[in-house]
């Protein structure tokens, strides 16, 4: 193998005898991943519950599961991912229901391979035109194509080198004809807001306008169009919370393409979201002055924050998450959507004066997401929980009971709860004293310890939201219990309890991590051995971090597409984006507080065969932390002998990929995780 490498960092010696493996087609990677990848197969054939959770997710997760619809002139346009399909796929129709639906663009139709994903859509104000964003192969980077509603079919070249931009399509008053805003945050181009005309078979296309240059080079932009004629550009800073916006009239002639823009929010410590109400004021979802969340009220002619009127206080015990401008001119409404430890509550608001005015009623104790108003008064949103499938409800003016869309019919009925599932909240306390709070879940009615997936994520300032998951719910089925440790560096408590465990202080959050299993294990839930820590991402990180610096915690891991060699992490993916939320090694006690925790350094230092048994997943085509992680854990956790696994696939990234390859990734996972905490095979048909 390739000689080790060894760093001199602020004066530390920093061994890195693996970086050989951050090249990913070497001859040396290649032959290391095959073998690997025979340890892995070689390994699954002795997990005697894959197959059974393997049926059950892919029973679970076989449900219609629809996008909420969006009405352009006499269209209605939703995304459907019906029963068995590998993909969403976006839909058009006219009238009330979906029921003589048309197809407007199948990923799998475009790409029988399966490796092409929808990652964005926006029909034109008329209805006549799609926006369609893809990527293929798991890069999470595509192209832009504008398709005809009533055919499919392209109607110009596709834009290219784009990652997951925003589209704010222009009305016609405008005069561009078919136009929209769009936004290059990576590839060619220069970053920032775009105008775009669409060619259409017509004359010479007319080159693409910069409308709004990035300020800097690792903010990533936004636009959205206000009410047909309110401009708003955003720029976020990393991923740390924190945003700009500006606001612009375009209704004007040549205000389209040349845009006068006015400060909204600019150089505040805070992340501001911004809605268009009935009655023509702007109203704010902000965390200026308020640690999570109040709504905010202005005049789009003076829409700074010294003009900003509260409307909707700050609640200290639930943090703001969603919310949408309703009613009428004369009788404005806002709905609120709030989060208490993963469980979301609805209630609607005078927007003239905060009052509150009903609560809306929810199936259960679950998540509302994708909040919007609906345009004539009412709203739009999903709701899911722990044991039952996603569902569009919609919400009519002034209503308290949302109805579930599309409506029942021939072949289509709601979902009905999967499991019963007891939902219990305990609390740990952590090196410092902080109470750690820890949701856990079960569907064996409680009793003696059993073997228990502990998951943490504690990145960004990320509440944990509980919303449907096959995954959980096929283990909760099989007997097992899911537990979630709302550690420090989410936002489960705020901005104050995502900062601390942020940046320097994020040994905090591994030792929440610790002090959830203690309290698991002390309160009779599960033992040591029967306990398995489960993260993906920056969760990855946690998991593995925590089991490096404390290997007796537990008798596994798994950990998905996890950041590891925090000394080169800004090398990888995204990585310098998140100099805000980790430091940067360029900083000498942002260095030293990274090597602090950083599992492949830990590992190298001290590991060996009482470390807990590790899966590592990995995906060739992860353009956010990067496939290097994994791969180097790896070697390092062999290479001291500790019991870890790799696996390992190609063709996919970070984001969406099909159901199958979804499915097959959770059961391997969770049986191992079954096989090494003893969650043994039940006989009969899976659940309670």
């Amino acid at each position: 193998m390739p000689a080790s490498t060894v760093d001199t960092v602020h004066g530390r010696p920093v061994p890195d005898p693996y970086r050989w493996l951050e090249e990913p087609e070497s001859t040396a990677t290649r032959r290391w991943l095959d073998e690997r990848g025979r340890e892995f197969a070689a390994a699954l054939k002795g997990w005697p519950l894959r197959d059974r959770l393997a049926a059950d997710i892919r029973r679970l997760v076989d449900s219609d599961l629809w996008s909420p619809p969006r009405r352009r002139g006499r269209t209605v346009f939703a995304s459907l991912r019906p029963a068995g399909a590998e993909h969403p796929r976006i839909l058009a129709f006219e009238g009330p229901d979906p029921d003589r639906a048309r197809t407007v663009f199948d990923p799998a139709a475009a790409d029988p391979g399966g490796r092409t994903t929808l990652d964005a859509w926006e029909p034109s104000p008329d209805g006549r035109l799609v926006a369609v964003q893809t990527s293929t192969g798991g890069t999470e980077r595509g192209s832009l194509r504008v398709l005809s509603a009533a055919t499919g079919r392209p109607v110009e070249e596709p834009l290219t080198g784009l990652r997951y931009t925003h589209v704010a399509w222009l009305p016609p008053e405008a005069g561009l004809g078919d136009a929209f805003y769009y936004v290059r945050r990576d590839g060619a181009g220069v970053r920032g807001l775009w105008l775009h005309r669409v060619a259409a078979g017509g004359p010479a296309p007319v080159p693409d306008a910069l409308v709004r240059r990035c300020a800097s080079p690792r903010t990533v932009p936004g636009v959205r169009l206000l009410g047909g004629r309110l401009l708003l550009a955003t720029e976020s800073h990393g991923t740390g919370h924190r945003n700009d916006l500006w606001l612009a009239d375009v209704s004007a002639p040549g205000a389209a393409e040349r845009p006068d823009w006015a400060p909204l929010q600019v150089g505040a410590e805070a992340e501001t979201s911004v809605d268009l109400g009935p009655d023509g004021l702007l109203y704010l979802r902000t965390t200026l002055g308020a640690e999570r969340r109040r709504i905010c009220a202005a005049a789009p002619a003076a829409p700074g924050p010294e003009h900003w009127r509260e409307v909707v206080p700050e609640d200290p015990g639930a943090t703001l998450d969603g919310f949408a401008a309703a009613g009428t001119a004369e009788r404005p409404e806002l709905l609120v959507a709030r989060t208490r430890l993963g469980i979301s509550t609805l209630t609607a608001h005078d927007a003239r004066d905060g009052r509150p005015l009903r609560t809306v009623e929810t199936p259960g104790e679950g998540m509302v997401s994708e909040l919007e108003q609906d345009g004539a008064g009412g709203a739009r949103f999903c709701y899911a929980d722990v044991s039952t499938q996603q569902t569009v409800r919609l919400l009519a003016p002034g209503a308290r009971r949302p109805s579930a869309w599309p409506p029942p019919g021939p072949g289509r009925r709601p979902p009905e709860p999967a499991a019963r599932v007891r939902r219990t909240v305990l609390h740990g306390r952590s090196a410092d004293g902080t109470r750690v709070p820890v949701t856990l879940f079960s569907a064996d009615g409680g009793g003696r310890p059993g073997p228990t997936l502990l998951h943490a994520y504690g990145g960004f300032g990320r509440p944990r939201m509980f919303g449907f998951s096959a995954t959980v719910l096929a283990w909760l089925r099989a007997g097992g219990r899911y537990a979630v440790a709302h550690v420090r560096g989410g936002g489960d408590g705020g901005r104050e309890w995502h900062r601390l465990g942020a940046r320097r202080n994020k040994m905090r959050s591994v030792e929440d991590l610790a002090a959830a299993a203690d309290a698991l294990v002390a309160r009779g839930h599960c033992t040591r051995d029967r306990l398995c820590l489960s993260g993906g991402s920056a969760g990855g990180l946690l998991v593995l971090a925590a089991a490096a610096l404390r290997p007796g915690m537990c008798a596994a891991v798994i950990a998905s597409a996890p950041l590891a060699d925090m000394a080169r992490f800004e090398r990888f993916g995204l990585g310098a984006m998140w100099t805000r939320e980790f430091g940067t090694a360029a900083d000498p006690e942002d260095f030293a507080a990274l090597m602090a925790y950083s599992p492949y350094h830990a590992v190298l230092e001290d590991a060996g065969p009482d470390h807990p048994a590790v899966l590592l997943t990995g995906f060739h085509s992860d353009t956010r932390t990067g496939a290097e992680h994994p791969r180097k854990m790896c070697a390092a956790l062999q290479g001291a002998g500790a019991p870890a696994l790799l696996r390992y696939e190609r063709d996919v990234g970070h984001g969406a990929r099909a159901v199958s390859r979804a499915v097959d990734l959770a059961a391997d996972a969770h049986a191992f995780a079954a096989a090494r905490t003893g969650l043994p095979p039940r006989p009969g048909p899976p659940g309670p």
